[in-house]
């Protein structure tokens, strides 16, 4: 083994990012606990790589990530590294303003990944040992787009994460946050909007590795959006709105 865990729950896992870390991480030795919603994905998953352990549920259900939390310390051992990456996109504007797709993308981006938290930080803090890392985004640094359901979770994301670093710093539990950009994920693929420097899942899993094993509070990637989308945060207000509408989602015609 080349990494400092053992065992490692990922959220989020039968696609995507999700995936690919699961597939990385058990290439280096580690005991995987791979999660999401759909049993027969992770079952065809774990069959591909054994050793996948495949812990079907649903993020949104505080008791079943209890359960599975308590499931992997009895089965793999104490949780070394948990990855809370599980997580929808729902584009959503002005003209199709819905607060059930903002209802629905909260309770899945920020409250499922609150759920992991509260199901495996305990532990860790009794044990003074752990590591997670939530899967945020770019987009959860200023409001651009199409994203008024999506960007909202991640901007909290990365607060709670912030919140958390500070809190658990000197209690021997490391917190991380991942803010990629556009990743060649099914969720992206789903998007209409132009992708930028998009990379693959598992390029984005080999950034995140090598930020989480040298305990970078953030992990964000490629350089260059993360770059464009960090400025839009530092601007006064009028200059960025100009900004946002010019460099980081121009309109598109007919808007």
């Amino acid at each position: 083994m080349d990494t400092r865990w053992r065992t490692a729950w990922i959220t989020g896992a039968s696609s995507g990012i999700g995936r690919a870390l699961a597939v990385a991480l058990t290439r280096k030795g580690v005991k995987v606990a791979a999660s999401a919603r759909s049993a027969d994905a992770l079952a065809e998953f774990a069959r591909a790589y054994p050793g996948i352990a495949p812990l079907p549920l649903d993020v949104t259900d505080a008791t079943a990530m209890m359960e599975g939390a308590r499931s992997i310390s009895g089965t793999l051992g104490p949780l070394d590294l948990a990855v809370f990456g599980a997580g929808i996109w729902l584009p959503m504007s002005a003209r199709n303003f819905s607060a059930a797709k903002a209802a629905h993308s909260m309770a899945v981006n920020y409250q499922g990944v609150v759920n992991g938290i509260e199901a495996v930080l305990p532990a860790m803090l009794q044990r003074g040992a752990g590591h997670i890392a939530i899967i945020a985004s770019v987009a959860g640094y200023c409001g651009v787009g199409a994203t008024s359901a999506y960007g909202p979770t991640k901007a909290a994301l990365i607060n709670l994460a912030e919140t958390l670093r500070n809190e658990c710093a000197d209690k021997g539990v490391r917190i991380s946050v991942i803010n990629p950009g556009y990743v060649d994920t099914p969720m992206t693929r789903s998007t209409t909007s132009s992708k930028p420097f998009m990379i693959s899942a598992e390029d984005a899993a080999r950034r995140i590795i090598a930020g989480l094993e040298k305990d970078r509070f953030e992990i964000a990637f490629p350089w260059q959006l993360v770059a464009l989308m960090k400025l839009g945060r530092l601007l006064p207000y009028p200059t960025f709105f100009r900004y946002a509408r010019s460099v980081l989602s121009p309109p598109r015609r007919g808007e």
